[in-house]
């Protein structure tokens, strides 16, 4: 069942009211009739399963049928700190990301990142992400969207690690210590109501210099290895958080 995700003001008592490009992919992708069924959340707190009332090209109005419960959001709030790579490797990571059970994204920019970062498109980059992002969450079903940063320097997300719980920092020439060892001694303590928030830093194609990896372990983060294969920038970061939710009971592990 489709689902779409509608600012909280739009969600009324009895009714909900969906508009711009939802409303158009409504009317004219998904060809809705009236009584047609959506599901529509706020992102927050509300969600609910809804009949399809009267539809126009910009503007669908929607009959709440019931309210549904929010239980597909990880207990464990893990945002993906990504090194800007090329091309459109970063849209790629945001969506599959999202799918998985990201929180969040912060792209950042690292002595080897190969991209020439143009701050003067970044309103249109960041409105891009978000539309991702956006989708991603619908088509996964989850309950909220996942925030997507403005990109940072390499200092501005060392001086944001002060905000998390653990700070997972992959680093491929980590030869001892694993993703799993990092995250066991964390996991065994952590309860449902705790909401701990894990930050994965994952590097550029050219990897971390030894600088900037002494850097974020003086900041606070544990550096940890993948496994025994080198895996591509958009890889690593995909399989660092379905390995922590599997280590913490959401992938059916623990």
């Amino acid at each position: 069942m489709q689902r779409y995700f509608i600012p909280a003001e739009q969600f009324l008592e009895d009714h909900v009211i969906v508009t711009g490009e939802d409303a158009r992919h409504i009317a004219k992708v998904m060809r809705g009739r009236s009584g047609d069924k959506i599901i529509v959340s706020d992102g927050v707190s509300r969600e609910a399963l809804a009949a399809l009332d009267t539809i126009e090209q910009d503007h669908v109005k929607a009959t709440i049928i019931e309210p549904l419960e929010m239980t597909s959001e990880p207990y464990v709030q893990i945002t993906i700190a990504q090194s800007l790579p090329k091309g459109d490797k970063m849209e790629t990571v945001m969506q599959k990301c999202t799918e998985i059970g990201a929180t969040g994204f912060v792209p950042f920019l690292s002595e080897r990142t190969v991209v020439q970062y143009d701050a003067k498109k970044e309103g249109k980059r960041l409105e891009r992400w978000r539309k991702i992002v956006k989708e991603a969450a619908e088509q996964s079903h989850r309950n909220r969207i996942p925030e997507v940063s403005a990109p940072l320097t390499w200092k501005e997300l060392l001086a944001s690690f002060a905000g998390y719980d653990l700070i997972c920092y992959c680093y491929e020439k980590e030869q001892g210590r694993q993703l799993r060892d990092v995250i066991q001694p964390f996991a065994g303590h952590w309860a449902s109501t705790d909401k701990p928030r894990v930050l994965v830093v994952v590097g550029p194609e050219g990897g971390f210099t030894e600088a900037e990896s002494l850097e974020a372990e003086q900041a606070g983060a544990q550096s940890t290895g993948l496994g025994r294969r080198i895996l591509r920038a958009e890889t690593a970061g995909m399989v660092a958080l379905a390995c922590i939710l599997y280590e913490t009971g959401e992938m059916g592990g623990v």
